[in-house]
């Protein structure tokens, strides 16, 4: 081997080099490699590799067939998700690139219909899972009290059951096939409250089971797509669909290199002079943040040092920029916040509570937010989220929406990443280890009534809204990989 060799550990930076040259499957049998081996961790590395890995799939499929291509798609998301199903961004990116596809489709058949028709007659509207139907009344269809406007009390009931004074003198009994869910499903009640008592010569067709006539059913919002993308490749040979995806893979990968910086650009509308501020973890995005609100405020940096996974990175990022010594393409240099004229006091995560009362606000980063409103972060984002809680103190996290997720916390467990756990009782200590079971997890869960507000690319919501941005984000029929 001559002096000039170079070793390149596998990481980030050699897979993206490799893409350049490896065919498609090698490559993503590469990436799902360095996933299970942890040699690429973390939502933004994460985020990265699989945006230029979807870009190369998609680059190099062959045909026009939109359902095709959202199917080779899903595939290699299948795979790709359950290599590391705990790095939730992989899926989320793949998601993404899905409803990217599924937007260049319907933006393409929308804007043949406004094309073709009619200007007296305007085109009927979408009935796809974005485009609801309007309603005819103020009332839901669906709902109970539409039903009970419409089918009043049966009158042989009313006569029945009524005496002469006009008061209800006796309850009659419930019908056999009224008791039971299976049963009503199967005959076909009335939804309304005042007629379950009554049974309907004619079938309703609300009373149709779910998933059947329901606009949300999983079997008829997927068949419906893919039959929407089957119909729009046969009607549009000379439409390249491939082209237009692949600039949008190029536009998610803009806003995952410009996410920090938009955020960022918020900071002086959260920080003020004078403040004391609380962290944890060397997150760039929480450093970033800090540095653009110190151009023109000072404040105070209480440092959690987060021992013992990630304290190494921490003293390293405050001292002098840097993760690590040798710092690869996706760690980002710049001068420490103490350069920058902010004093900052690295504590040890033990001390939190007792400082936390001279705490005007914490910020926390982030490794997954969940549709719920909550997020799963660095161990120690949990204690220190509960006692800000205690305090009053406000907590705000910083976010890309790439972390976002449509995933619901169902189960906690699958989320919770444990490590080493010789790193807090090490094994020399035997007659010790033999006696205890220690546990050294990665990653806490925080809830959503620990957050304050959540700061992203594109501006402040509070945990509430998260669900409207995963709807702008995701489609429906993509939520299941």
């Amino acid at each position: 081997m001559s002096q000039g060799t170079v070793i390149v550990a596998p990481g980030l930076s050699s897979f993206l080099k490799s893409l350049k040259t490896t065919p498609v499957e090698p490559s993503v049998e590469h990436f799902i490699s360095l996933l299970k081996r942890r040699q690429i961790r973390n939502s933004r590395p994460c985020a990265i590799a699989t945006t230029a890995l979807l870009l190369r799939v998609v680059g190099e499929f062959k045909g026009r067939d939109a359902a095709k291509l959202v199917k080779r798609i899903r595939e290699v998301g299948r795979q790709l998700t359950s290599a590391q199903p705990r790095e939730v961004v992989v899926g989320n990116i793949v998601r993404r690139v899905l409803g990217l596809v599924r937007e260049v489709v319907d933006e393409n058949i929308d804007g043949e219909t406004n094309a073709t028709s009619d200007p007296g007659h305007p085109a009927p509207a979408q009935h796809d899972s974005l485009h609801r139907p309007l309603l005819t009344s103020s009332i839901s269809q669906y709902s109970p009290l539409k039903h009970a406007a419409a089918e009043p009390m049966d009158a042989s009931f009313q006569s029945e059951a009524t005496s002469d004074s006009g008061d209800i003198s006796k309850r009659p009994p419930l019908l056999a096939s009224h008791t039971s869910y299976a049963a009503s499903a199967g005959t076909g009640l009335t939804q309304s409250l005042f007629g379950i008592f009554s049974q309907p010569e004619t079938p309703s067709a609300s009373n149709t089971p779910t998933g059947q006539q329901s606009p949300i059913g999983k079997g008829m919002l997927t068949s419906l797509n893919l039959e929407r993308l089957t119909d729009f490749s046969k009607s549009n040979t000379n439409f390249d669909l491939k082209a237009e995806v692949m600039d949008g893979i190029r536009e998610l990968q803009d806003e995952l290199e410009q996410s920090d910086d938009l955020i960022a650009a918020n900071a002086l509308d959260h920080i003020h002079s004078n403040e004391i501020i609380l962290t944890h973890t060397a997150s760039t995005s929480v450093q970033k943040f800090l540095l653009a609100a110190a151009r023109k405020r000072k404040f105070t940096v209480v440092h959690a040092e987060t021992f013992p996974h990630d304290h190494t990175a921490t003293h390293g990022i405050l001292l002098t920029g840097k993760k690590r010594e040798n710092s690869t393409v996706d760690e980002a240099d710049w001068k420490p916040l103490i350069a920058a004229g902010i004093e900052v006091y690295v504590i040890p995560d033990s001390h939190v509570y007792a400082i936390m009362s001279r705490v005007n606000k914490v910020i926390l980063a982030t490794h997954t937010v969940l549709a719920n409103g909550g997020l799963v972060a660095a161990a120690g984002a949990h204690m220190i989220a509960k006692a800000a809680k205690n305090h009053q103190v406000p907590v705000v996290v910083v976010s890309g929406v790439y972390k976002l997720s449509p995933v619901y916390p169902f189960d906690l467990d699958e989320l919770i990443e444990y490590g080493d756990a010789s790193s807090v009782v090490p094994y020399e200590d035997g007659d010790f280890v033999d006696k205890v079971d220690v546990e050294a997890p990665l990653f806490d869960y925080v809830p959503a009534d620990l957050v304050d507000l959540y700061i992203t690319n594109l501006g402040g919501h509070a945990p509430s809204f998260l669900y409207r941005i995963v709807a702008d984000h995701y489609r429906p029929e993509d939520i299941t990989l």
